[in-house]
């Protein structure tokens, strides 16, 4: 097999020093996750240091180790290692000759990227390399960078940012060929004046595009003309959405409870003109807008728009972005939609449509498990509270707010139904074991740290416990 680094490439691309020949296979800097064949990469956290773990790294199988002080095992010694991640990063990037796509967006990021390496991957198979997890930030982008191999002929990379100037950063990194703005949302508003700084720190991608370079844009968002502006630099840009003047755009779309049915037209002056009729395995309007962009991306970047509708119908079981689990309730089975990965307003809001859409069997019930929503500053309260529209809309009887964010959410509802406030994933956990019947259908979303991940983990080993086959709707 060929090597994904080795030693003396990689001190060629950090103008280090190798203390022995080894040939790496991946890369990571969690020594939790170290493989056999692994590179090592010491960083220097605000917490820990790496440095501390070398010699767990090597005992789990690396193949090297990457550093900036004295360990023992065969290494390259560098004065900075997280630079020097930037500039292996840098040089996985020059090596190859993969058309390289870069994805943001407040809500929708990480669910695009992973259906645009599904589509690319059914046109160029095995040659597709994207971000794993949602490695997204200044550490996380350079790490994908650097564990694409040579011969990819497409990069799929998530880029996140929760202050400017990060995505410019990223953005210079990546020199993305056809750079993606799924949506512009009220996330991370703690670190804006308002909603239009986000959309122009989301422009930012923009930035870096290559000479020929492709932008692709939400044109039903509010922000579209901010975007414009941070995209006029583009050799391309490629509007998607639902409203009539998108490059890409929806004409007709049937919602159903567990996928969508879309029929496309994409019109462009240099792409020419394409319709595509085709299945979304994700549910909710919000997908359909997360398919078009996919669209777009595959348009752009001279995929096969036949092979990417395929790949779309296929898509689903995203952990903590939609998956739908059957779980163990008494003598029966519930079903359990796990977005517990992440979530602000507009993602919400959309997670909670997708509920009001799915019509229990039997005596089944709705319910939801809310999380507090983060980083959204001062008008926290404002956004948690304005979602009791959307949850009165769903048809939920029953919800679990989480957090103490979520005080406001319940003093919102009031009487309009049952709403029981916990401080954690813990005690939500406790409440869903009272309140869960069987064909009741469970929403579970919050942001991440609220830990609502491990409440869905409980509820599933419950399936297996119980003996019921396993899987996703």
């Amino acid at each position: 097999m060929t090597p994904l680094w080795t030693a003396r490439d990689i001190a060629a691309a950090t103008g280090g020093t190798a203390s022995a020949d080894f040939e790496a296979h991946g890369v990571t800097f969690d020594s939790r996750e170290v493989g056999p064949g692994d590179l090592f990469v010491a960083l220097a956290g605000s917490t820990t240091d790496g440095h501390r773990y070398a010699d767990a790294a090597l005992a789990a199988g690396a193949a090297g180790l990457l550093v900036s002080a004295d360990v023992a095992g065969p290494q390259v010694r560098v004065a900075n290692t997280a630079a020097a991640l930037e500039a292996l990063a840098s040089a996985a990037r020059d090596r190859a000759a993969a058309l390289r796509i870069g994805v943001t967006g407040s809500v929708g990021k990480t669910g695009v990227k992973e259906a645009l390496a599904k589509a690319l991957g059914r046109f160029a198979p095995g040659a597709v390399h994207a971000s794993v997890k949602s490695y997204n930030n200044h550490v996380g982008v350079p790490l994908s960078l650097a564990r694409m191999p040579a011969a990819s002929r497409f990069g799929v990379f998530e880029m996140g940012m929760n202050h400017a100037g990060e995505l410019t950063a990223l953005s210079a990194l990546v020199r993305p060929n056809v750079a993606i703005v799924t949506w512009v949302a009220s996330a991370h508003i703690e670190n804006f004046e308002d909603e239009a700084g986000i959309a122009r720190a989301k422009g930012e991608i923009f930035s870096g595009l290559s000479d020929g370079g492709t932008a692709i844009l939400p044109h039903d968002n509010v922000h579209a003309p901010l975007l414009r502006e941070a995209a006029s630099g583009a050799a391309r840009l490629i509007s998607f959405g639902l409203g009539d003047g998108a490059d890409v755009r929806a004409e007709r779309f049937v919602l159903h409870p567990d996928c969508s049915c879309v029929t496309a037209r994409l019109i462009h002056p240099e792409l020419g003109e394409e319709r595509l009729t085709f299945k979304v395995g994700m549910a909710g309007r919000h997908w359909v807008s997360n398919a078009l962009a996919v669209l777009a991306g595959v348009w752009a970047a001279g995929g096969d728009l036949a092979l990417a509708g395929l790949a779309l119908a296929e898509l689903q079981d995203l952990p903590g972005r939609g998956a739908r689990r059957r779980v163990a309730v008494g003598e029966g089975q519930a079903i359990v939609i796990d977005e517990s990965y992440n979530a602000n307003p507009a993602s919400m809001a959309a997670s909670l449509a997708v509920l009001g859409e799915i019509a229990p069997s039997g005596r089944g019930r709705r319910l939801a498990v809310l999380g507090a929503m983060k980083e959204l500053g001062p008008r926290s309260d404002e956004f948690h509270a304005g979602l009791a529209p959307d949850v009165v809309s769903s048809g939920a009887e029953t919800i679990i707010v989480v957090g103490n964010e979520m005080k406001a959410l319940a003093a919102a509802l009031g009487r309009k139904l049952e709403v029981r406030h916990v401080a954690n994933a813990a005690e939500a956990l406790l409440e869903i074991d009272l309140a869960l019947r069987p064909d009741d259908v469970l929403l579970v979303k919050g942001s991440n740290s609220v830990g609502l991940g491990a409440l869905v983990a409980a509820l599933a080993a419950r399936r297996v416990a119980a003996g019921h086959e396993g899987g996703s709707e």
